[in-house]
C-alpha cells in the first residue's frame, strides 16, 4: 500500500494482507438475509401517539428505525452527497493535506477506524468533522470543493433539528416529558463522518466497519441509494438494511441504552463492502455534553429493578470507547452495576 488512504485511484486486484480478517471473524455474506419489517416511521403522520408508540416498539425490538417525511429538504441531501463524492474524487495529494490518525483532532481525513490501535484494518476512508457550533468549526473544514462548507453546514443544521425532534419522541416513548432527554444531554456536540468505501477485491474477507455500537446518543445515517452495505444484528443474526429513498436511518446509541435503563437497545451494526462499486454514507452523531451525567430517571428504576448501569459522564465514556478496539465487547458492559 503506497498511500495512507484507500481512495488513491488505485484499483486493487487482491485484498492487501493487513485487511484480511481471521476466518472466525469474517462477514459470512452468504448467510445474511434482508431485514424483514424494518420499522419505517412517517414523521408527517397526524397521530402523534401512534408515532410515539412506533418509536417505542422500534427502540425496544430493533435499536434503529428509518424515518420518512422528515422535513430535511431533498436538495440539501443531494448536495451533501454530491460534494462528498467530489471531495473523495480529489487528487490524493490534495486530500492528504487533511490526513491525520489522531482521534482527538476535530477535522481530519483518515482511514479504517483507529489505525494505530487495531490489528486488522477496515476497507474505509472517512472525513471526520465536528459540526457544532458551526461558527467554531466550519473555518477548519475543507475549502476544496469550494461549495463544501456551504452545503455541509446547511445539512448539519437540518439534521440537528431532525435529531432534536426524534429525541423528543424517544423521551415521550419512555413516558417522560418530551424535553427530558434533551435536558439531561445538555448542549449536545455534533460530529459527522463522511464514509467512503472503495470497490473491494474480496468483500467476504473484510469489513468497511466491523460490528459495533455507537458511543453517542443518537446517530442519523444517510445511506447511498445505489449501493447497500448497512447490516444490523437482530435476534443474533446479521441482516441487511437496504436503503430507502428520501429516508434516514436513526440508530440508538449507547447513551440512550443507559438513559433508558436498558429498555432500549444500542444497535450492533456493521458496514460491508462491494466488489464492483464504491459506496458512500454520511453519519451524523449527536453527543451528550462532556459533563452530562448519564443516569436513568427515577421513573425507570422504580419497578424494583434498580439502575442497570452506574452513573458516568459522557467524557468518561468517550475516552474509554476510543481507548479500545472497535469490535471488542460492548463498552457499556464496563459500566454495569
Amino acid at each position: 500500500m503506497h498511500t495512507k488512504v484507500l481512495s488513491s485511484g488505485i484499483r486493487y486486484t487482491n485484498l492487501p494482507e493487513g485487511y484480511v480478517r481471521p476466518e472466525s471473524e469474517r462477514p459470512n455474506l452468504s448467510e445474511v438475509s434482508e431485514c424483514e419489517n424494518v420499522p419505517v416511521i412517517d414523521l408527517a403522520c397526524d397521530d402523534r401517539s401512534l408515532i410515539v408508540q412506533q418509536v417505542a416498539d422500534a427502540c425496544k425490538n430493533y435499536g434503529f428505525f428509518q424515518v420518512i417525511n422528515h422535513e430535511v429538504p431533498l436538495e440539501t441531501v443531494e448536495r451533501v452527497l454530491e460534494v462528498a463524492k467530489e471531495f473523495f474524487n480529489l487528487p490524493v495529494e490534495e486530500k492528504l493535506k487533511l490526513y491525520s490518525d489522531d482521534p482527538s483532532k476535530t477535522m481530519r481525513l483518515s482511514t479504517s477506524f483507529n489505525i494505530n490501535k487495531e490489528k486488522v484494518h477496515n476497507w474505509r476512508d472517512y472525513l471526520r468533522l465536528h459540526c457544532y457550533p458551526l461558527d467554531k468549526y466550519v473555518p477548519e473544514w475543507p475549502s476544496n470543493p469550494s461549495t463544501f462548507k456551504e452545503f455541509v453546514s446547511t445539512y448539519c443544521s437540518e439534521v440537528r433539528g431532525l435529531g432534536y425532534r426524534v429525541l423528543e419522541l424517544i423521551s415521550e416513548s419512555l413516558g417522560l416529558e418530551k424535553d427530558y432527554i434533551k435536558k439531561v444531554l445538555g448542549e449536545q456536540g455534533q460530529h459527522m463522518a463522511v464514509n467512503f468505501y472503495p470497490p473491494c477485491p474480496e468483500p467476504e474477507l473484510t469489513y468497511g466497519l466491523p460490528g459495533h455500537t455507537d458511543p453517542n446518543a443518537l446517530t442519523i445515517l444517510l445511506q447511498d441509494l445505489e449501493v447497500a452495505g448497512l447490516q444490523v444484528l437482530k435476534d443474533d443474526k446479521w441482516v441487511a438494511v437496504n436503503p430507502l429513498p428520501n429516508a434516514f436511518v436513526i440508530n440508538i446509541g449507547d447513551q440512550l441504552q443507559a438513559l433508558s435503563n436498558g429498555r432500549y437497545k444500542s444497535v450492533w451494526h456493521r458496514a460491508i463492502v462491494n466488489a464492483e462499486k464504491a459506496r458512500m454514507s454520511v453519519a451524523s452523531f449527536l453527543c451528550p455534553n462532556n459533563d452530562a451525567m448519564i443516569s436513568p430517571p427515577k421513573a425507570l428504576t422504580e419497578d424494583g429493578s434498580g439502575a442497570v448501569y452506574r452513573d458516568f459522564t459522557y467524557a468518561e465514556y468517550y475516552s474509554k470507547f476510543w481507548s479500545r478496539n472497535l469490535d471488542q465487547e460492548h463498552c457499556l458492559e464496563l459500566f454495569k452495576n
